[in-house]
């Protein structure tokens, strides 16, 4: 389903950002920890070191490359020698991969480099604690960030190998089943070129270089991807959730006050709150600063192009106190909530802004509305005038007389016209007589000239 939504949503594009949700499982600490419980555990001082990296050592360099004045705090919060321990060469995770090489290699021997190595040599490499009645002994201690963890080692170069016979991986890679043929596409000591080509030399040498040139351990598969992850997000905008455990006893409503402050303690957060609290913990660069906040000073803002400047008279016109944000190179810097005071003023200025839009909106539609209540009050008034003077006039003597006499004016004017009329028609009736005599006249001249013709 989730690939089916991925290929719908593709826009084949290139992507140069992306929001990704990291999710991992938390510090183990059990009666009994084994080779899973390490790398659980190691995944997390290596996040924790992120953490720590991210929130206390880069937060400080920011401010001493933005110029501002910071006496530099060492948090104590460094997880190197723990991680180091683990990976390095050398290490547990080295010498696990070592021993797994080595047919002759067992538990035993294992154990006996470990203690060899680092026993007394590293600080966070410790003996083993007494475990519980039932439970296996551990063959060694960690002091991890978390506290400390006793492993036994039992099966670890077993479980390093992770035996699978290539044929069963070829017959996977093979299979018609997506889903299981892209889980082995990569899987540690795949096979190598079948038998009898010219990789795979055809003989029983050939067929130990094959697995030898294939052969990696769950361990070094481990430490890549786990590289592969830090660096991905090292080039992140990280935002970290810390999840907290109330109680070990899996119960509702019951809060261990001795656990929690531990996991805040070794967490980081208690560190990273009191490095927020001291520091700036919110940014803004100076683009997006005068873009989002132009509208606190629009005049003194918009008057310099220089973002740093102009950031500036915004911070005089809201009138913060000095000690509340910084002035850097590039970015302005605000202490915890000063952010949220700005948004704020911002609020405030949009809300007069606003309420001064609507009283002008409503304004003009008034007056327009007045404007159209004037007109018909006039156009009332002169109906009302008129009708005032019809009634008034329709009484009046002289307008009854003229009311009788009209009549007799349109009889005279009748009679005038006739006269017209019957005057045209004369005056036609002559004509018409004149072009009969012309007529006839013509006509006699013609019959003459025919007749002289003949």
């Amino acid at each position: 389903l989730v690939k089916k939504c991925n290929e719908t949503l593709d826009t084949k594009q290139k992507r140069a950002q992306f929001i990704g949700v990291l999710d991992i499982a938390g510090f183990e600490i059990f009666d009994y920890n084994g080779f899973e419980q390490l790398c659980i555990n190691f995944t997390n001082e290596k996040l924790q070191q992120f953490f720590n990296h991210h929130m206390f050592v880069l937060e400080q360099e920011e401010y001493k490359k933005e110029g501002i004045v910071w006496a530099f705090i060492d948090f104590g919060m460094d997880l190197l020698a723990c991680i180091e321990l683990i990976e390095r060469p050398m290490g547990i995770l080295s010498i696990l991969e070592e021993e797994s090489m080595f047919p002759k290699a067992t538990d035993q021997t294992f154990a006996e480099k470990l203690m060899t190595n680092h026993l007394g040599k590293s600080p966070p490499f410790q003996k083993p604690r007494p475990s519980k009645p039932g439970i296996p002994a551990g063959h060694f201690a960690i002091g991890h960030y978390a506290g400390v963890v006793t492993y036994n080692i039992t099966g670890w170069l077993e479980k390093n190998k992770d035996p699978l016979n290539d044929t069963v991986i070829d017959q996977f890679k093979k299979g018609t089943n997506a889903l299981i043929v892209e889980i082995f596409a990569d899987h540690p000591g795949q096979s190598g070129p079948p038998p009898g080509s010219d990789d795979g030399k055809g003989g029983k040498g050939g067929g130990r270089g094959k697995k030898g040139a294939g052969f990696a351990t769950v361990s070094s598969a481990y430490k890549e991807q786990l590289n592969n992850l830090i660096r991905t997000l090292c080039s992140t905008s990280p935002h970290f959730v810390r999840c907290i455990i109330p109680n070990e006893l899996k119960q509702t409503g019951l809060i261990d006050a001795h656990l929690v402050m531990h996991q805040l303690t070794c967490n980081g957060v208690l560190e990273g709150i009191r490095i927020c609290r001291k520091g700036f913990p919110n940014r803004m660069n100076y683009p997006d600063f005068k873009q989002r906040y132009l509208i606190l000073a629009p005049a003194a803002m918009q008057a310099e192009p220089e973002g740093k400047v102009a950031a500036e008279k915004c911070m005089e016109a809201v009138a913060l106190d000095p000690d509340l944000f910084r002035i850097g190179h590039t970015k302005i810097f605000f202490r915890a909530g000063v952010l949220g005071q700005m948004e704020e003023f911002r609020d405030e200025r949009l809300s007069k802004i606003m309420t001064w839009v609507q009283s002008w909106c409503r304004g003009y539609l008034d007056r327009k509305e007045f404007k159209k209540a004037q007109l018909q009050r006039v156009a009332l008034e002169v109906i009302q005038r008129n009708l005032r003077k019809y009634l008034k006039l329709r009484t009046w003597a002289w307008w009854k007389l003229w009311g009788k006499v009209k009549p007799l004016l349109n009889v005279s004017r009748v009679e005038d016209q006739i006269a017209k009329l019957e005057e045209k028609a004369q005056h036609a009736t002559e004509a018409l007589e004149k072009e009969e005599k012309l007529r006839k006249e013509l006509e006699a001249m013609n019959n003459k000239l025919l007749a002289e013709k003949t």
